[in-house]
Order: structure tokens, then sequence, then C-alpha cells
């Protein structure tokens, strides 16, 4: 590898001085996902800017909402680190730090050289020097992550007609089921159909199948846990091969063919579609 490169990683980590409250806010056992980023010396600062405005880029692409981000600079900053900054989210408690952002300089990596003895220098061939490489880290709090995206996505909406629903607007790409195959009643070969569909897609995408209580009932139930998507079968269906497709923010519904479900849904939640467009 040449500087600058990153090692990301995710795993366990501790604080034993931690008095624990507000909920999967503040544990004394926790998952950090942390990335040390190795930069030549006096590049740190661009590279430091470089991945404030990346990770928040990153994270205002889940869509939870722009204005629930902010940037905390730090004034204090401790004895080994030049730059210091904070990606906070506003939890329904207030503001709270969700990621950190931080120039270390040398410091790791020299304090492993100092009490291991053994050289940590990297020979930069295009300088044509050796140099123990500053890092940059970022790093995040996967508990953090998961309580920003549900009490962002937890939603009470009062309906036009009077009724009221849950939902809980999870990111399509997120969602742990992305769609919901219904048939419209339990009979008249709607129930075939619809297992027929369930199994051309079920190794794409994690769906659910259900066909117990009204439609309505059935699409509240996908709505309060999260599912981006339903999928009804209704007697026409039979007849052009066509399903209707429910949007579960919008409640929009377009009726569409059946050999493009996979295409379709695969657009919506599709990881490597949102990179894409995290990257663009």
């Amino acid at each position: 590898m040449k500087v600058p490169f990153g090692i990301a990683q995710i795993g366990k980590a501790f604080r034993n001085e931690i008095v624990a409250r507000q909920f999967i806010f503040r544990m004394r056992e926790f998952e950090q996902m942390e990335m040390q980023f190795f930069v030549r010396p006096g590049e740190e600062m661009k590279w430091y800017d470089y991945w404030k405005a990346t990770r928040l880029r990153w994270h205002k692409s889940l869509g939870l909402g722009d204005a629930k981000y902010r940037f905390h600079d730090h004034e204090k900053l401790a004895h080994y680190a030049n730059a210091a900054a904070d990606i906070e989210f506003e939890f329904p408690f207030g503001f709270k730090e969700l990621e950190g952002i931080h120039s270390r300089t040398d410091f790791d990596l020299g304090r492993h050289q100092e009490f291991s003895g053994k050289k940590l220098q990297y020979f930069d061939p295009e300088t044509n020097e050796s140099y123990v490489p500053y890092v940059v880290e970022t790093s995040i709090g996967l508990d953090r992550t998961v309580l920003a995206v549900l009490s962002a996505a937890y939603t009470e909406e009062k309906l036009d007609n009077g009724e009221e629903r849950v939902v809980m607007r999870i990111p399509a790409v997120l969602a742990p089921v992305k769609l919901a195959v219904l048939p419209l009643v339990k009979k008249d070969g709607l129930p075939e159909k619809a297992r027929e569909i369930m199994s051309g897609l079920r190794f794409d995408f994690n769906c659910q199948y259900d066909e117990k209580d009204s439609i309505g009932k059935r699409y509240r139930r996908q709505d309060a846990i999260g599912t981006p998507y339903c999928i009804t079968i209704d007697h026409q269906s039979l007849e052009d091969d066509c399903v209707t497709i429910r949007e579960r923010d919008t409640m929009q519904q377009e009726r569409v063919p059946i050999a493009n479900l996979r295409e379709i849904v695969e657009d919506k939640v599709s990881w490597r579609k949102w990179l894409e467009r995290v990257e663009s």
C-alpha cells in the first residue's frame, strides 16, 4: 500500500467510566466502526477536511434529514491532536455526537515505535524520504447510528381520511424487510399467484408473505415495521401479469408488470445503487 491509504474495522469498545443511561446511546460496551487513514506529514489538514466533508455526505445520503446533522469543532484538543470535530445528530433528547473525526498527527505510530522498539517508518518513493505517517481517524458508534435511524424513522401520521398510522420511515437500503407480497383475497387463485411471485423474489430480497385480514390492515403492519414496498396481487393480475406496487412513505400505488418487479425493487433498495449515488 502507498500513502495515503486507510484501514477500517468494526469491533467492541469498552468505557468503564460510563454511567449507563439514555437507552443504547451511552453504554459501557458498544460497537464501534473506525478508520485510520495514513497520510504524509504536512498533508493531514487537507485529508482531515476531506474526511469531514465525505463522512457528512455519507450520513446525509441516508435520507434522515440534512437539518438533523451539524459539526461541532473542538476548541480544546488532546495533546496529540491538531484538529478534531464531531458530527452531531439531533436525537429526541437533543444534538449529540454520532461520529468523531480527528487529526492525530504521528502520536499513535510514534508511541508504538517508542515502546515496541520496532521502526514504523514508511519510505515514500515519491519524496525519497522515510517518515512516521500521520493519522486522520474517523470513529462512529454503530449503536448510536441505529438509534439515529430508528428515532428519525418513527412517525405517527394522521391521514386525510381521519385515520392514523404508525410508520417507520427507515431508508429502503437499511430496511430489514424490503417488500411484502400480498394477495388481495385468499381465494380465486390469488394466493397461488402471489406465492409464485414470492418464489421469484425471495432469493434477491428479504420478503414477507401475508394474506391475513384486510389489505388495509396488512399495509399498516408493513408500515409499522418499515417495509418500503408492498406488492398486491388482484384478479386483474391473473389476466395481464401486472401487480400494484405501493410505496411506504407516500402510499402512492403504481401498476407494473410482474416481469419488471426485480429490477424496480433492486433500483430502490440496492446497496450498490446507493453507494454509486453517494459517490456521484
